[in-house]
């Protein structure tokens, strides 16, 4: 009986605490899933400011892969495919930005996921929502709005929901998240892609980390 008061009041306490701004672990790997209708591998460095996901799909009724590295301090991305071993390089059109609950954020609420009826049974998330404003190298400010999930423990990501460009709103959902790096070697160009050029947009919209996510 003891016991159990005891993971009561436990319980209250946490849930009492004011869930405050975070930023993600700085080195982190894991997979996500984009509409239920991609899933990624990610590896991100939130220190060399360098992101490389994998990404297997569907669109129209037709499959796809996109292997990327983002190498936001060289202001590049490069568009691999390993199988032939050919590379694409563009421009990345905004800074880096670490991933983390922006400190303007709102919080909408704390909740447990799962079941707060014994320990290990839920885990305790904070739900956040605003506008980030995204600025890319040529100074123009784009203001994209975001809701965006995280464990209270470790600001671990658990959803992000943004809204693009084209009006969507792209639903993100984390899994099997690693804080640190297994291969860092996957955050440098293949060998094949050291001599590729630098290819100009065409009038479109230069590449961004958040327009990546369309599937």
């Amino acid at each position: 009986m003891r016991v159990l008061i005891l993971l009561v009041c436990l319980s209250v306490g946490c849930l009492a605490q004011i869930p405050r701004h975070c930023r993600y672990p700085p080195l982190m790997s894991g997979s996500l899933s984009v509409k239920l209708l991609a899933f990624s591998k990610y590896i991100y460095d939130g220190l060399g400011e360098r992101i490389r996901f994998r990404q297997f799909g569907r669109y129209d009724n037709k499959t796809y892969q996109l292997d990327v590295l983002l190498l936001y301090r060289k202001g590049v991305m490069y568009q691999i495919n390993s199988r032939n071993q050919t590379c694409t390089k563009k421009r990345l059109s905004t800074d880096f930005h670490p991933l983390a609950v922006p400190r303007n954020a709102t919080l909408l609420g704390q909740v447990v996921l799962g079941s707060s009826s014994g320990p290990g049974q839920g885990i305790l998330v904070n739900s956040w929502y605003g506008e980030l404003q995204m600025k890319n190298r040529s100074g123009t400010i784009r203001a994209t709005k975001y809701f965006t999930t995280v464990t209270e423990f470790g600001c671990i990501p658990v959803t992000t929901l943004y809204h693009t460009n084209t009006g969507e709103w792209v639903v993100n959902s984390f899994f099997n998240n690693v804080i640190g790096i297994v291969d860092p070697q996957k955050l440098n160009p293949p060998f094949f892609c050291l001599n590729a050029k630098l290819e100009e947009n065409d009038g479109e919209e230069p590449a961004t980390f958040l327009s990546l996510f369309k599937s």
